[in-house]
């Protein structure tokens, strides 16, 4: 049991290293080919009773209930994925379906692409225009540099009934990053239960 849990450990400090947690859901349509990729099993298509569960900010919780396990990812507005069945239970990770292809897909293309990844960009609901600007620079080096960008601005209380001017706020930082450099819209804007959220490319 000792080894199988220190290969667990490795396994995932080897796998997902550097992943950074997304907050999106499976209806997330990104522009990624699947044709060569083999899709891991997702949310009720696992057949395992029990599962070796990571949540979405990368802490191992244990060994749960299969139904924990996926109520605690529709919780979250996330995927349960089954990232391997090397050890019993299987190790399962709370996290995007959409995003983990899109880095599957990025890790086949590593060696042109130079390992790109997703970088995450948060905006404030009351963030200033200066603030906006400053947020704009730090998505226009990650573009630059490869990576995709997820924009994400959380909503709390109140927050959640103005929707509308959240997703100005989004507008109007959207209008300072194209003044910088142009970009191409790799999933389009979508509320979850956390806020807004969407991720554009280097055109």
């Amino acid at each position: 049991m000792a080894k199988q849990t220190k290969f667990v450990d490795d396994f995932w400090r080897n796998f997902w290293i550097g992943v950074q947690t997304p907050h999106l859901h499976t209806s997330t349509k990104l522009s990624v080919n699947t044709t060569n990729l083999q899709k891991p099993l997702v949310n009720r298509q696992i057949r395992a009773k029990e599962v070796r569960l990571i949540d979405e900010t990368g802490k191992q919780v244990g060994v749960v209930a299969l139904e924990q396990a996926i109520q605690m990812a529709l919780d979250s507005g996330l995927d349960l994925i089954q990232v391997t069945e090397m050890v019993e239970p299987p190790v399962c990770k709370i996290m995007d379906f959409g995003k983990y292809l899109y880095q599957q897909r990025k890790k086949e293309k590593g060696a042109k692409t130079g390992g790109s990844e997703i970088k995450g960009v948060r905006l404030g609901f009351n963030m200033a225009s200066h603030d906006l600007e400053v947020r704009a620079h730090q998505a226009e080096k990650f573009l630059k540099e490869g990576d995709a960008v997820r924009i994400e601005m959380r909503l709390k209380g109140r927050e959640k009934a103005l929707g509308d001017f959240a997703k100005e706020k989004i507008n109007k930082f959207l209008e300072q990053l194209q003044n910088l450099m142009p970009y191409k819209i790799e999933r389009e804007l979508k509320r979850d239960p956390r806020g807004f959220s969407m991720i554009i490319a280097k055109k």
